[in-house]
């Protein structure tokens, strides 16, 4: 079977990252073709809008701008995007809320692999979601309750505000969700991803589950919390201290 190789761009200051990463993906992943590269914000915009690339390698910090102020000055176009960062808190959970693919500096050649066969199946499959446009505007929100996160369901992709949700729970590989609304949505993520990437006001209270603290209506001596919708969830002695240091 023939496929059309994926028109792709690498965007990276530093010229031996852009020549490790070109040669790793023409040695394991032939299915990319790469048909140019900017070593700058002021170099990638233009570029990116000229080629229309279907796949683009973003470094996340770079001179005179950022990996966002990229994606917010191509808002227009429609890519898949592949971040390449150094390790850093605020980008890794930035990405992980918008289920973003993105490599760890130094790149490893199994995760590169891996990234490149999940953007090309989306491709293939004419999966089009625009994670750019949400991670976009989360960088611009800076309530966290406002800002979105997008969960990875059994059908595809859906968003959520975080200040839509009341609680989650651990089930197996799966994190059911449970929506203001009444609405429940079982994620493809452990509990584990989301309380990393989840910020305050939402807290582990037991292995199993995750609250937004404020849903929290009432909380009684015997360790039960109840929240606003109606929910009655136990608050494990491990994290019973943390719990009420909210209320003080």
């Amino acid at each position: 079977m023939t496929f059309q190789k994926i028109k792709s761009v690498i965007v990276e200051d530093e010229l031996a990252a852009r020549e490790v990463l070109k040669n790793y993906l023409s040695k394991y992943c032939p299915q990319v073709e790469v048909v140019g590269e900017a070593q700058n914000i002021k170099e990638a915009v233009p570029l990116l809008h000229e080629i229309q690339p279907q796949l683009v390698f973003l470094d996340v910090e770079m001179p005179f701008g950022n990996a966002f102020d990229v994606l917010e000055a191509c808002k227009d176009l429609q890519f898949e995007t592949i971040f390449v960062t150094a390790f850093s808190e605020y980008s890794l959970k930035a990405l992980n809320q918008s289920a973003a693919y993105y490599l760890l500096k130094p790149i490893s050649i199994e995760e590169l692999i891996v990234a490149v066969n999940k953007v090309q199946h989306q491709i293939m499959n004419h999966e089009i979601f625009n994670r750019n446009k949400i991670i976009v505007e989360n960088f611009h929100e800076s309530k966290p309750e406002k800002q979105q996160v997008i969960l990875p369901t059994l059908e595809g992709f859906e968003v959520v505000k975080m200040e839509e949700i009341v609680r989650l729970r651990g089930n197996g590989n799966f994190t059911d969700l449970y929506l203001n609304n009444g609405n429940k949505k079982m994620v493809c993520r452990f509990l584990k991803h989301f309380s990393e990437i989840l910020p305050l006001p939402f807290m582990r209270v037991h292995k199993s589950h995750i609250i937004n603290m404020n849903c929290v209506k009432s909380y009684n001596k015997g360790g039960i919390v109840t929240l606003n919708d109606g929910a009655e969830i136990e608050v494990s002695p491990t994290y019973k201290e943390e719990f009420l240091k909210n209320f003080k």
